[in-house]
């Protein structure tokens, strides 16, 4: 996903496509910040850790990097909340642009059908009655939906 973004940049400066380059770099500059995290960590629990190591251990899977993009579409939303709140039409319009740059990265969004079915499955395969019981069911269901809802 990293390598995707990465290419896309370049495609965004070759073609001088100034929203995206900027959207992309801080992007980029998410998921770096994470490794960088991810591998401090690392080399704290592990201070005889090779450099190869090292850097297999601090490499981002997929699923992180759309949790840091779903972070910043979740920002951008707040922020172009905030700016229609301000009446600042432009700053709106740029965060909305750069959101959709974002929202392309990330799985298509299941829509509430596809979410309901999926609830009543894990209802019936939990055996759930009544909401004290919602843990199961949010247990089972979780992994099937987790950043695609």
């Amino acid at each position: 996903m990293k390598e995707t973004i990465q290419k896309d940049l370049k495609n965004a400066l070759l073609s001088k496509d100034e929203v995206r380059v900027s959207t992309l770099r801080m992007l980029l500059a998410s998921v770096n910040n994470k490794e960088i995290e991810k591998r401090t960590k690392f080399s704290k629990e592990n201070p005889n850790a090779k450099e190869a190591e090292l850097q297999k251990n601090s490499e981002l899977q997929n699923e992180e990097v759309q949790q840091i993009i779903a972070g910043d579409v979740k920002k951008h939303k707040e922020s172009i909340e905030m700016f229609q709140k301000g009446n600042r039409q432009d700053l709106v319009d740029k965060e909305a642009k750069e959101l959709k740059i974002l929202e392309a990265y990330l799985p298509e969004q299941m829509g509430e059908e596809e979410v309901r079915k999926l609830v009543e499955e894990a209802v019936a395969t939990t055996g759930a009655k009544t909401g004290q019981e919602m843990g199961k069911v949010m247990a089972a269901l979780m992994p099937k939906i987790k950043g695609k809802a």
